[in-house]
């Protein structure tokens, strides 16, 4: 009872954090969409980590889903209508589309080749949006389309504004939480951390174990593709670079370092993640050396992630 009165007060403190960042950050050397890119990348490696640490399958190609999140909603500004909340619904549907499709065809993998099968087809998106320089823009990314203001009727959010956006995101982050916590604490999300723990158990229990993982697979694309709308909004850009391997590579890399069996260790991973590499970048071009070093002894010293140094003291 009292750790569960210690993770609650954690929590707090996380989103008194959270709401007071824009505040706090910029008399430390950042600036407000610095906080918001950590809140982008945080979904991004909360979505992975709902597979990967929750499910127990090791996915390298959530980048290509986040990609045409971005890309999808970087087209509809630039070239179907000039809507904010309809290019944001649309980034994140052909995100969710393509997670399903190939989720599908890969589904019946496990291991290694799992993880390289969606490497695979991730590569496929990125030579895509690499080669087809007419739509994309090709290797210097697709420009020309801009977030533009939300308007309800009786209610107008400018989201042009820096720190309008950054409440914006946090309330769909907040929301995505809520979500994924609420799967995970449902039948079917104790039935992924079962298929996590022993696979063939699962199957003697007659669950059917392919269909699970493919759903678990989809829904982590939807919040993979909600960050890269949110991602193309933030920057008014869209990457080639956001569909690339390395990409998905970086999203496995905080969930380790903020801890995968831990729901927020991600968010803190990619806190971590996100301000070094902004400090880090601007220091030297060796930055991820340093990230790198991190990452070693987070594996070596904290084999739970920082996270699990919170979960000890509640335990």
């Amino acid at each position: 009872m009292q750790g569960m009165n210690i993770r609650k007060n954690y929590q707090w403190v996380l989103w008194l954090v959270l709401l007071t960042m824009p505040y706090w950050i910029t008399p430390l050397g950042g600036y407000t969409d610095l906080a918001t890119r950590l809140l982008v990348i945080g979904l991004a490696a909360l979505a992975t980590n709902l597979l990967i640490g929750h499910t127990g399958v090791m996915s390298f190609g959530h980048a290509a889903y986040f990609g045409l999140g971005a890309y999808a909603t970087g087209l509809t500004l630039k070239y179907l209508m000039p809507s904010t909340p309809a290019a944001f619904v649309v980034g994140t549907v052909v995100g969710t589309l393509g997670g399903m499709l190939i989720g599908y065809l890969i589904v019946r993998l496990r291991g290694i080749y799992f993880a390289l099968a969606t490497i695979a087809f991730g590569q496929v998106f990125y030579f895509i949006a690499f080669r087809w320089n007419s739509v994309t823009g090709g290797d210097n990314g697709l420009r020309g389309f801009q977030r533009l203001p939300i308007d309800l009727g009786f209610m107008k959010f400018d989201i042009t504004s820096s720190l309008v956006f950054y409440y914006v995101t946090l309330a769909i982050l907040a929301v995505c939480a809520l979500a994924m916590a609420t799967i995970l604490r449902s039948p079917f999300g104790h039935t992924l951390q079962a298929i996590r723990e022993n696979e063939r158990r699962a199957q003697f229990l007659s669950i059917p174990v392919n269909r699970h993982i493919w759903i678990a697979y989809a829904i982590s694309c939807f919040f993979v593709s909600v960050a890269g709308s949110l991602y193309a909004l933030l920057n008014n850009f869209a990457s080639p670079h956001d569909l690339y391997w390395t990409q998905s590579g970086d999203f496995v890399l905080m969930a380790v370092i903020g801890g995968m069996r831990s729901f927020w260790g991600p968010l803190l991973g990619a806190a971590i993640f996100v301000v070094a590499q902004d400090y880090l970048s601007g220091v030297t071009q060796d930055w991820m050396f340093f990230i790198g070093m991190i990452f070693v002894l987070v594996v070596l010293l904290l084999p739970r992630g920082i996270a699990g140094l919170f979960q000890r003291r509640t335990s």
